[in-house]
């Protein structure tokens, strides 16, 4: 299996504060031959922390996929 490389980009739906955690839309896409794109809507404390989640995710779907020719 082929590493699955990603980059985000994300989008403030509503900011975090210091009494609660923000709301991100984050878009990831991956390097073929994961070349799709996945939204997520993440809460979390900030922005670096929502596009790492949503990599994750991202990653994690792709390493699910069945491999092609099997």
């Amino acid at each position: 299996m082929a590493q699955v490389l990603a980059s985000a980009i994300v989008d403030v739906l509503r900011p975090a504060t210091p009494q609660r955690i923000g709301n991100f839309r984050v878009e990831v896409w991956g390097k073929a031959p994961y070349d799709y794109v996945r939204h997520y809507e993440i809460m979390a404390k900030n922005d670096t922390i929502a596009a790492q989640e949503g990599i994750r995710r991202f990653v994690k779907e792709m390493e699910e996929l069945p491999v092609e020719g099997n």
